[in-house]
Formats: structure tokens, sequence, C-alpha cells
């Protein structure tokens, strides 16, 4: 693969940030984002609906029932690994969700 001006074979090939409401309906948004990200990655259907899963986790951690504010995602791609990583009012959360072939 060619390396393009700053980046190098480490460096991830997808870098996604969205920031949602941390409670109502918003929040599914983030939780479909995932899924779709990790099928146009090259996941299967089960695959990619798990990543949805690790998502809600790890929005649970982050902002637990009755927090305010937003809660901001980063998806990023390495090494055939979806990393997301959520943080909101201060505390921050990190997952690794294997992509399959």
């Amino acid at each position: 693969m060619p390396e393009v001006a700053g980046m190098s074979a480490d460096t991830p090939a997808l870098k996604l940030r969205l920031s949602v409401p941390a409670q109502g309906g918003l929040r599914g948004l983030a939780t479909e984002l995932a899924r779709r990200i990790a099928a146009h990655l090259g996941s299967n259907l089960p695959d990619a609906e798990s990543a949805g899963a690790v998502l809600e986790e790890l929005a649970e951690r982050v902002a637990p029932a009755g927090t305010q504010g937003e809660i901001t995602f980063e998806f990023s791609e390495l090494d055939r690994q979806l990393l997301i990583h959520a943080r909101c009012d201060g505390r921050s959360s990190e997952a690794r969700h294997a992509l399959s072939s």
C-alpha cells in the first residue's frame, strides 16, 4: 500500500468522531454507526451487530443512567480492529472490537 505524506502503515485508516446526547433517542445513532462501520470494514452481519453491543457497553460506563451532557465517540481502525473511544463528563473508556474477515 502506498504511503501518503504524514501516514505510515501504523496510521489508522479511519478516524471519525460523533457526539450525541448522553440520554435519549439520538444515542442509538452511535450504536447504528458502530454497526455500519464494522460492516463497511468487512465484518459479517453477526460481527457487525456485536460492534453495536460493544459501543453500548462503553456508553453505560461513561454515561450511566441520569447522566446529562454529551457522549463523544471516536472510531478508528487499526490492525483489523475497530477501536471505539467514549468520553463524557470527565469519564472515558475504550474498547477494541476484532473485525471478522
